[in-house]
């Protein structure tokens, strides 16, 4: 290695030397004991998804060194949410370990050692916070027992301290490191044997900063790889160079499907430092993980390489794509927007909605359409592989590590033990590195530079136009009201291409998990409401983006509540208010893997007093009802994912110019427990911001299968002017409820929210996303 040396010695504790501390015996090992606390994981993903017992399995997550340095492992990606500080400290809070002297290791892959590692779906805390504090406290009850047979007094006579053991009565006191040697020739606890602490014991967990004394504090520790990152030193994919690396970049063809008929490398061949050009060879359609297909130029480096590929010659095949390459957005929107006005495959359906909506007052209708959107994190897919002796190893920003090493020991024909994946720190990922094609594809240059490095990297263009798009939307909804208003029927038909097209012929209907993202789930209570979900084919990779298929069914759903609440001639909130119905828990709306994301109904349900105290709160924080003046409004806008409770209030100004501003944001969430508030708030701040650029600016189009964006001159995010003035998030602190997500929940009702406030300050209502232009004139 080169540049790694230094910095992987400050990200991380390194396999070796963490291996050499067990040699010597000095270290206490323990492992976290798996039980039903992850069966939602298990039966989601599979029975070789999760270890068995640990004696069998010991996956190895605490290791207290003779010195008293403790290291704990972390099996999740790290994309800026901030898990590797977030359940680390889950566990030395609950160990009683002085956070300078902890330390992280970041997992290889390797699923049947650390569990699942497949960091998306809003998992990783509310999954592994019981485990790791459970660990935690098996270790720290062995420390205190190893301390109690070393003073020959009984174990409830001492504590464990800050990284040490004390005897209560005459004030004798071990550090951990000291005990270390003798606590791992214990038994390991069982569950029935732990003792967690109790809030007031703990320091970290369910801890923000505020002011004490008018001086600021913090009570939570610092992140892990903040001041790495600040200062440079952080290992992002892009970093990793080893020592006589070549370099390449490939040309994948314009038009999902499509194949190499012909090309001429003699040009790229003459670029300085361009080494050879080698044909990837695609798998066609679906593409599942697997590499798009194309021609990779290697070269000494990125710039040869870029520029070896620009003097490629290239004819594509199109005819495999088949009708991909007649792919139009405006063409597609048109057919889906026709499509929805005709029935579809019925997915739930109470009452009679035709006879409802025949005997209404008043009927209310309207057709909403979110485009295609590119992940775009910032730092573009990038992977390093060596392969060398029958083995392979890997270096990338991966959120899927599991499937990163079997989709290179697929490629190469290896034996999974054959394939080492590291973990780096990810630049961004919302859901784009959860598909490890790009390390796939890296694998396939490298194969042919047995024992020399390749690093392959995506540019900005690659990442944008060959993206796993998230999925176009049309949503038609029809609603009758009695004389007062008030919702007598509901019908709901949401289009979409399903990404179950990626791993088999295309179903062209949503998959059950995808319909219970907020359209199956949705807990209104009306009389009569139908579901329905016609077909829609997809052209392109459909992939997750963050919050998935949430976004555009509460982009649709709280949309037209508002529509509903006008026409009516009602408060907004409180006409949604009285939608909701009584307070009640939702578990049977549909099951299996329908159901919030695949999570059990009896520990997960829908709780409509939990949505109604986000709604309350966020509309009491901002002041609704209040007079804002001509030219600016209120908007409201709730919805529940990823089993946790979001709503979220906008206050926005529209100039005669159409000119947008946002003067606050108002955000309500509750997730249950809250392991690392400050994290919560920057994730919630996040999705605010996001959430913005998806509703004002960002989509893809595609002409003739070919995407026409492909650089943020095109491809538009939000920048400083488009973000509120102000953003307030309101947390409530439910610790009795089993614990949610918080990476996704915040970005689905942003989109609508804002809309609504722009209908509040204009009367021009938006049911075509993005805005862009749309308030001018």
């Amino acid at each position: 290695m080169s540049r790694l040396d230094d910095r992987l010695l400050l990200a991380n504790v390194s396999r070796r030397g963490l291996l050499k501390g067990l040699a010597g015996g000095s270290a206490l090992l323990l492992a976290a004991r798996w039980d039903l606390g992850l069966a939602n994981e298990q039966a989601q993903f599979g029975a070789g998804a999760m270890p068995g017992g640990w004696v069998d399995n010991p996956n190895v997550f605490i290791h207290i060194d003779s010195d008293g340095v403790v290291t704990i492992v972390n099996n999740r990606a790290e994309m800026g949410q901030g898990i590797r500080t977030s359940l680390v400290m889950v566990a030395a809070d609950e160990l009683g370990a002085d956070w300078d002297r902890v330390r992280v290791q970041q997992a290889e892959a390797d699923q049947d050692k650390y569990g699942n590692q497949n960091t998306d779906g809003s998992r990783s805390m509310r999954h592994w916070y019981d485990p790791m504090r459970r660990a935690a406290a098996a270790a720290r009850l062995m420390l205190e027992q190893a301390a109690a047979d070393q003073w020959d007094v009984p174990v409830h006579e001492v504590r464990a301290d800050i990284h040490k053991v004390v005897h209560t009565a005459t004030g004798r006191e071990l550090g951990f490191g000291e005990l270390a040697k003798v606590a791992r020739e214990l038994d390991v606890p069982g569950r029935n044997d732990l003792v967690l602490k109790s809030d007031s014991e703990l320091r970290f967990i369910g801890k923000e900063s505020g002011l004490i004394n008018g001086e600021l504090t913090s009570a939570y520790p610092k992140a892990i790889d903040g001041e790495d990152i600040v200062t440079g030193k952080a290992v992002f994919g892009a970093d990793v160079d080893l020592e006589g690396t070549l370099y390449a970049v490939v040309a994948r063809p314009p038009v999902y499907g499509a194949k190499v008929k012909s090309v001429d490398d003699s040009e790229a061949l003459d670029v300085t430092g361009v080494r050879k050009v080698v044909r990837i060879e695609g798998t066609g359609q679906p593409a599942a993980f697997n590499p798009l297909g194309g021609v990779a130029v290697v070269a000494t480096n990125t710039w040869a390489a870029m520029q070896g590929r620009r003097a490629l010659k290239i004819e594509w095949d199109t005819a495999p794509a088949g009708n991909n390459a007649d792919y139009t957005s405006d063409a597609y929107r048109e057919a889906l927007e026709q499509a929805a006005q005709s029935p579809g495959k019925v997915i739930r359906q109470t009452g009679n909605v035709e006879a409802a909506l025949e005997d209404a007052d008043q009927r209310v209708s309207a057709t909403y359409y979110m485009p295609h959107m590119a992940q775009a994190p910032m730092e573009p897919p990038v992977a390093v592989v060596v392969i060398k002796d029958g083995r392979a190893e890997a270096w990338a920003p991966i959120q899927n590590p599991r499937a990163t090493r079997e989709g290179i020991a697929g490629l190469l024909e290896m034996d999974l033990e054959n394939v080492i994946v590291h973990q780096t720190l990810l630049g961004g990922g919302f859901g784009r590195k959860s598909k490890p094609d790009f390390v796939i594809e890296a694998a396939a240059v490298a194969k042919e530079f047995e024992g020399q490095p390749v690093k392959l990297q995506w540019s900005r263009e690659d990442d944008i136009q060959h993206a796993y798009f998230h999925a176009v939307s049309v949503d038609h909804l029809e609603a009758g009201l009695d004389a007062d208003g008030k919702a007598t029927s509901w019908r709901h038909r949401t289009l979409s291409p399903s990404i179950a097209s990626l791993f088999a012929p295309d179903p062209k209907h949503k998959g059950e998990f995808e319909l219970g993202m907020g359209f199956n789930t949705m807990p209104f209570s009306i009389p009569a409401i139908r579901l329905e979900n016609p077909p829609a084919p997809a052209h392109v990779r459909i992939g997750w983006f963050r919050s998935v298929y949430n976004l555009p069914h509460a982009w649709a759903i709280q949309s037209f509540a508002h529509e509903m609440a006008v026409a009516a001639g009602k408060d907004h909130r409180d006409y949604v208010l009285d939608l909701l119905g009584p307070d009640r828990e939702v578990h049977n709306l549909t099951v299996g893997d329908g159901w919030n994301y695949g999570e059990d109904p009896d520990q997960y349900p829908i709780d409509v007093a939990r949505m109604r105290r986000v709604i309350d709160r966020a509309t009491e924080e901002a002041g609704w009802g209040r007079e804002t003046g001509e030219g600016r409004g209120l908007g409201l806008a709730f919805h529940h994912s990823f089993v946790s409770y979001t709503a979220i209030v906008f206050d926005v100004e529209v100039s005669e110019a159409g000119e947008l501003t946002i003067h606050r944001a108002d955000i309500a969430f509750d997730c249950g427990p809250q392991a690392n508030p400050e994290r919560i708030r920057s994730q919630m701040e996040g999705a605010c911001v996001m959430g913005i650029g998806i509703a004002l600016q960002s989509e893809v189009t595609f002409e003739d299968g070919v995407a026409q964006q492909d650089n943020f001159d095109t491809y538009l995010l939000p920048r400083m002017p488009n973000a509120p003035k102000v953003v307030r998030v309101h947390l409530i602190d439910n610790p009795n409820d089993a614990m949610g997500g918080v990476g996704e929940p915040g970005l689905p009702p942003v989109a609508p929210a804002l809309c609504n406030a722009i209908f509040a300050a204009t009367g021009k209502r938006i049911r075509r996303l993005p805005v862009g232009n749309q308030l001018a004139g």
